[in-house]
């Protein structure tokens, strides 16, 4: 990769730690010694050591951060979108009502037989995209004609 593109790319980039990668092999390429380069970006050789071996062998692709793999879900796909429906369901029903976490925690147990903690069962539904406002139903008597009527009355603090 040629220096342009490398300081473009420590320019440019989020990831501090990518930055950092670009500069030291910048700082290589313009003939500085490892030792110079660790002094001079504050970290350890042994870094600027891994990253230009890094570079040299597997290109500027081997710097890009991956994700640190973790724990599988105890979920599949398919159930996460069960949940996803079966929240959404209750969240458009006409009984009234609402839906909270220990419930969606009850579901998950009666349906997949695995337990969460409910901090857990929270963070799974902002990962699917809802937040603990967002299943609450509507009242059954609710009327959206009413609603726009009772705006409409004048209000003394209004001008």
């Amino acid at each position: 990769m040629d220096k342009l593109t490398l300081s473009n790319l420590a320019k440019t980039h989020t990831s501090v730690r990518m930055r950092l990668r670009c500069l030291a092999i910048l700082h290589f390429q313009d003939g500085h010694s490892r030792t110079d380069i660790a002094k001079f970006l504050k970290v350890s050789r042994t870094s600027v050591n891994k990253w230009v071996s890094q570079y040299l062998q597997f290109g500027i692709d081997s710097f890009i951060d991956k994700k640190p793999p973790g724990r599988p879900s105890k979920l599949s796909i398919a159930q996460q979108q069960q949940i996803r429906d079966y929240v959404k369901s209750k969240e458009n029903n006409d009984q009234g009502g609402r839906l909270n976490g220990q419930d969606v925690q009850a579901y998950i147990q009666k349906n997949f037989d695995i337990t969460f903690h409910i901090s857990h069962v929270y963070r799974l539904l902002h990962k699917l995209g809802f937040s603990w406002i967002t299943s609450r139903s509507k009242h059954p008597k609710q009327s959206v004609e009413a609603q726009e009527e009772f705006k409409k009355i004048p209000n003394k603090n209004d001008p």
